[in-house]
């Protein structure tokens, strides 16, 4: 099983770089998970979010195989409890040899990428910063790899 995540521009922070790294060596056990992080497309070279938004989906775009599962990380999405995104990614790895998540920009996605979307969850109702949201995504993978698996990670 191959799980790839896009996400535009770098993780800066250092402490979530290092959580990050951890919880992908974590999920490694379990499947093959590349994390790419895309070029950052510069905001001030654009006068509309509309504009940022195009360019980085085509760069997204460019990077999705036409056999691939693709899930968005949207605030409009489906929120899960852990147990039932485990219950997801076991049912998405089932029928699908390539997952990939999407972690868009700070103004969303455009349209062209919405209509490649399989699906869209949403982590939080909450608003998140694009770089915690890649610290969530990577904790709840390997959360859910551990349920599936009857490992203690996961307490309830």
């Amino acid at each position: 099983m191959a799980i790839r995540v896009l996400s535009i521009g770098k993780t800066n922070d250092e402490f979530l770089k290092k959580q990050i790294k951890t919880y992908v060596s974590r999920v490694s056990k379990y499947a093959i998970l590349t994390w790419l992080e895309l070029p950052d497309v510069k905001k001030k070279l654009f006068n509309k979010p509309e504009e940022l938004k195009k360019l980085e989906a085509q760069i997204f775009l460019k990077e999705i195989k036409p056999n691939s599962f693709v899930i968005g990380l949207d605030e409009a999405g489906k929120s899960f409890t852990s147990r039932e995104f485990s219950n997801k990614i076991d049912q998405w790895t089932v029928n699908n040899a390539d997952l990939v998540f999407i972690i868009g920009g700070a103004f969303g996605f455009d349209q062209p990428l919405y209509d490649r979307m399989n699906t869209k969850i949403s982590l939080s109702k909450m608003t998140l910063s694009h770089q915690m949201v890649r610290l969530l995504l990577a904790e709840q993978l390997y959360r859910g790899y551990s349920i599936l698996n009857g490992e203690p990670y996961h307490n309830d």
